[in-house]
Parts: structure tokens; sequence; C-alpha cells
């Protein structure tokens, strides 16, 4: 049930819709009803999928309709009107502000390196880690075998994948090597269920994933076929103990909470309204995602927001 990711998401993603959103909305007394329209950033749709259920089981009249898509088109599409939110897992652009953008931090995660976890060389990439400087020859096609990579003698071939739709992932992930997304030269593949497919199915390639693409919610594990590249942090040539953080997502998020994860690529998540919003129904979403919502983050491989910027997003709903 479980072998490929990519079948849970898709599934997930029939909810997807295009259709402008209803633009009245109705509060009387503890009755809300409306509805909810958001697209964008696959890296906040499982917890945003988590939010729309408990939110709907205190407000069955409200619906809530999230489709993917990536950063790029979620906040084009807050921006146009065709969604009430956009899924950002970026930083939102000066010119998007200028054009009305009103961004709210939800949560916190990671882009980390993947790779299939039956790769012949396995063993030696655990110990040896990547480097910032062979990911950034990596990305740039300038590495060919993983011998190339691991400084080893090995000719096994290295496939390199990279998104291909205008996202977050991609975007953080290059800024922790100094680049944009547009810089990353690899096969593109759409989505982060497409990358963390593309790496399950082919034992020489190495990708990128958001952390909720890459463990299972329920053993907290990688999911059959992929697993985690670690990061040479201190870039010695070897994991060291303190830099081997990736055996379940309790151990990598704690990890980025204690800031022993570089960032990027870990990474502040928003939800992105044009202006601030008003309609009632998104204000008692947006409300309920920063306060009850919260409980359900570490679940599902999300980090927390601290309590006192939890308050300061907030204050900006309000």
């Amino acid at each position: 049930m479980k072998k490929y990711l990519f079948l849970f998401i898709t599934t997930l993603l029939i909810n997807s819709c295009s259709r402008k959103p209803q633009q009245v909305s109705t509060v009387s007394g503890d009755s809300l009803s409306g509805t909810i329209q958001l697209s964008g950033a696959f890296a906040l749709y499982p917890v945003v999928v988590k939010w729309g259920e408990e939110f709907r089981k205190l407000h069955p009249n409200v619906k809530i309709d999230i489709s993917g898509g990536g950063a790029g088109k979620g906040i084009t599409d807050a921006l146009a009107g065709v969604v009430d939110i956009g899924m950002d897992s970026r930083d939102v652009y000066p010119e998007e502000i200028n054009k009305g953008a009103y961004p709210i931090a939800v949560v916190k995660d990671a882009v980390v390196p993947t790779i299939n976890a039956n790769n012949p060389e396995l063993d030696f990439i655990k110990k040896t880690g990547l480097k910032k400087e062979i990911a950034l020859k990596l990305w740039n096609k300038e590495l060919k075998t993983w011998g190339e990579v691991l400084g080893s003698n090995s000719k096994l071939p290295v496939h390199v994948f990279t998104r291909s739709d205008a996202c977050g992932a991609a975007e953080t992930f290059a800024g922790w090597l100094g680049k944009k997304q547009e810089n990353l030269k690899a096969t593109g593949v759409f989505g982060d269920p497409g990358v963390a497919s593309a790496v399950q199915k082919d034992k020489v390639s190495i990708g990128y994933n958001n952390i909720a693409y890459i463990y299972d919610q329920k053993t907290k594990k990688p999911f059959e076929g992929l697993t985690v590249i670690p990061i040479d942090v201190n870039e010695n040539g070897k994991i060291d103990p303190e830099e081997d953080l990736y055996q379940t997502t309790q151990t990598l998020i704690q990890a980025i909470d204690e800031g022993r994860y570089p960032s990027p690529p870990a990474r502040d998540l928003y939800l992105v309204t044009k202006e601030k919003p008003t309609n009632p129904v998104i204000i008692a979403f947006l409300e309920y995602i920063l306060s009850d919502g919260q409980k359900y983050v570490g679940e599902i491989g999300y980090i927390g927001l601290s309590e006192e910027r939890l308050s300061e997003e907030i204050q900006k709903v309000k």
C-alpha cells in the first residue's frame, strides 16, 4: 500500500479545482459557513489538508478546496483572485508584496537531498554525505558518476533530478547553494510527489524533497525505496555523529528546531492572501491554524513556530 508515495498524493490531488472562490460567507453565532479555496506549494499540502479536515469538524458548513501546483502557482492564483489563499514555501518577492501579497507564516520545514535506498554505494554514501560544493557540481551537470561524488573509484552513473515547476522547494534548495531555481541543471520532474517517485524508481538517482514527502507519517521513517543523503555540514568529508540527523522525522525535526540543520534548506512556510483578509471564514481558518491547529504540526513532519512568532502572526490576521 505504501510502496510508492505518489499514489497517495495523486489521490489527494483529485480535490484540485480552479473556479473563482465565493465572495460571500456568513457568521451566525457559532455557525460559520462559506467556501475557502487554496492552491500552491506541495510542501504545505499535507498539513493544510489536515488543518482543513480538523477545522471542518468544528465548522461543518465550511467547504475547503485544496490543490497543489507549486508555490509560484499559489501566489499567482491568490493575487489573481482565483483562490482565497496561496500556499507558499519560499520568501515572497518584493514585486509580489507590491501587488498586494500578504504572507502569514504558519509552520517550518526543510528541503532534504534524497537518494534511492537500494543504491549499491549506499553505505559509502551514508558515511561520506553530501558537501555543498559537490551538490553545486551535481546540479550543474559537472559530475557523471558516484565515484566523482564520493571521491572513490566507483563507475556507477549518477542521475540527478530537480523540479520542473516553479516551487519553493527548488528555490530553497538552490538558495543553499547560493543559486536560483533556474540555475539547477538536471532532469526536471513536476511536483514533490514526482521527484520522490523518480528517485524511488532509479537506483543511481539523487533529488531533493520536502520532509513530508520523504517520511511516512505513521512509521516516522522514510518511505520504501527512498532515503536521505546526509549533508556534510562541516565539510570534513565524513558524517559526524552530530550530523547524523535523519533516522526519523522526530530526529530531523529536533535538529532543525535546534538549528543543527542549515537554513536554507530549512525555511518558514506561508499562507498568502491578497491584502489583509477581511472574510470572516478565512480569518477564522487562519486563526485556527495559528492556535489549535499547531498541535498537528509535529505528527505530520513539520516544525511549529515559537509562541512569540505565532502571536505576531495572529496579530497580522486580526
